[in-house]
């Protein structure tokens, strides 16, 4: 689900913003609900960091789509959207990935997961070809990146995805998996001529430096 969500916002307002809100609400929202279900309040720091992201997902909302490689902003709106939808699905995805990573393989867990997420997909597929609507494609390349997205981006970063969470939290994991938006951003300004205005990648940067805050603070061991 939430890579449906994710590449339709990408198509909507580009790589770079779409990777960025989802990826860097994901772990805001992880660690949200970690407290909720501890039952345990924020410190202030940790209000403080998520005041920043939360901050840093506005400037990016705001000055979404006013770059050269998107034209028509009447989508901006519906692309945000899908980004945050596809960020709240990540974050679920990895609070719940954590707790049944404890009891299930992760081999195992990647193939249930990835099922059910081809089935919930499938009626999309179905309607594209009532439509008419391109659903394949018989160029090599296209199809070369079709199994790449589904083993690398799927099956394989999953299964790492898992086997992580059976040693660290939810909200840890998704701070780890913040590489991607660095990388994607770096790709698709060198790859696709996409550029971030100042405000933009002061959001971006806000939201990174909220995540990472989010990390535990280690205690000092007391002294023998």
């Amino acid at each position: 689900m939430y890579q449906g969500l994710y590449f339709v916002s990408v198509l909507l307002v580009g790589v770079s913003i779409s990777t960025v809100v989802s990826l860097g609400l994901a772990p805001v929202l992880a660690a949200t609900w970690e407290h909720l279900a501890a039952k345990s309040p924020p410190s202030l720091r940790e209000v403080a960091v998520l005041a920043a992201a939360l901050v840093g997902l506005v400037l990016i909302s705001l000055t979404a789509g006013h770059g050269p490689a998107r034209e028509g902003n009447d989508t901006t709106t519906l692309g945000l959207v899908l980004s945050v939808a596809a960020g709240a699905t990540y974050a679920a995805t990895t609070v719940l990935g954590h707790t049944l990573a404890q009891r299930v393989d992760p081999v195992a867990l990647t193939t249930c997961a990835t099922t059910i997420g081809a089935v919930a997909l499938l009626p999309f597929l179905v309607i594209a070809a009532v439509t008419n609507q391109p659903v394949a494609s018989a160029d090599p390349t296209s199809l070369l990146l079709l199994v790449y997205l589904g083993v690398a981006t799927m099956a394989v970063s999953y299964g790492l995805l898992y086997a992580g969470l059976r040693t660290t939290s939810g909200s840890a994991a998704t701070v780890a998996t913040l590489v991607e938006p660095l990388s994607a951003a770096l790709l698709a300004a060198v790859l696709l001529d996409e550029r971030l205005p100042p405000a933009a990648l002061l959001g971006g940067a806000l939201i990174l430096a909220a995540v990472v805050a989010l990390r535990p603070v280690e205690e000092n061991p007391a002294p023998a």
